[in-house]
């Protein structure tokens, strides 16, 4: 991923917004470039970028983007009928490349209550959100909002581990550890056929990341966590070197 590549982005994405470059996150949606991309790469700013591009950087339209967030948390709560919790969100933001990764909503509330208590004033400022305003008082009279995105998963969230997928035969085993090398040899021993470690993905949520793998290829399992993948497959798995 060069600099002139994202600059040809941002200058393409503005040009089908009328003249007026993106948000980071609405560009990040609609190209698929990551912050990490860019940031402390080529820019430290994303106005700085903006600017390379051509353009001079907007406040309103920053203040556009956050719009667009507080839209799209409250697009999953809609989906969902509640107030969703940290692997709904992630989960969303992997298989959506126009929902925010799950950090994007730290920048409206540092905090889970923060979070949801903006989300309520949002609803407030503006017609047609009624729904999500019973949904957002109920999880909060009922303590839901603690057991969700920053509080008390948030010890769980953070633990670091690895998602891997394992060969054996014509079969692909998708699991998790916290030591790769550790869990092949235990794995080797227990199978008739050589076994081999395809690719490994780091993550800081290893429950939610293995979920979405197994939900993925939910079609083609055989047993258990084996599963009967093609070369594509495999392809879209060692594309991913962190989630």
């Amino acid at each position: 991923m060069n600099k002139e590549y994202i600059l040809e982005e941002i200058r393409r994405t503005a040009k089908e917004n009328g003249a007026i470059p993106l948000g980071r996150q609405r560009f990040f949606a609609e190209t698929g470039i990551k912050e990490s991309d860019w940031s402390g790469k080529y820019w430290v700013r994303w106005g700085d970028a903006v600017s390379e591009a051509g353009f001079t950087p907007n406040k309103k339209n920053e203040a556009y983007d956050e719009q667009w967030i507080f839209e799209k948390y409250i697009s999953l709560v809609r989906e969902l009928g509640r107030i969703p919790v940290n692997a709904e969100v992630r989960m969303k933001g992997i298989s959506n490349n126009d929902f925010p990764s799950h950090n994007t909503f730290k920048r409206i509330g540092s905090t889970k209550k923060q979070l949801i208590a903006r989300i309520v004033e949002y609803c407030h400022a503006h017609d047609g959100y009624q729904d999500v305003l019973v949904m957002c008082e109920t999880a909060t009279e009922i303590g839901e909002i603690e057991e969700s995105i920053f509080d008390k998963s948030t010890k769980l969230v953070e633990e670091i581990g690895y998602i891997y997928l394992i060969k054996s035969g014509r079969y692909y085993k998708i699991g998790r550890s916290n030591s790769v090398g550790r869990r092949e040899r235990e794995i080797a021993i227990q199978l008739p056929d050589k076994s081999q470690t395809v690719h490994t993905i780091r993550t800081d949520d290893p429950i939610g990341i293995e979920a979405y793998w197994h939900k993925r290829f939910q079609s083609k399992r055989k047993n258990g966590e084996w599963f009967e993948l093609n070369a594509s497959d495999v392809t879209a798995f060692k594309g991913r070197k962190f989630m």
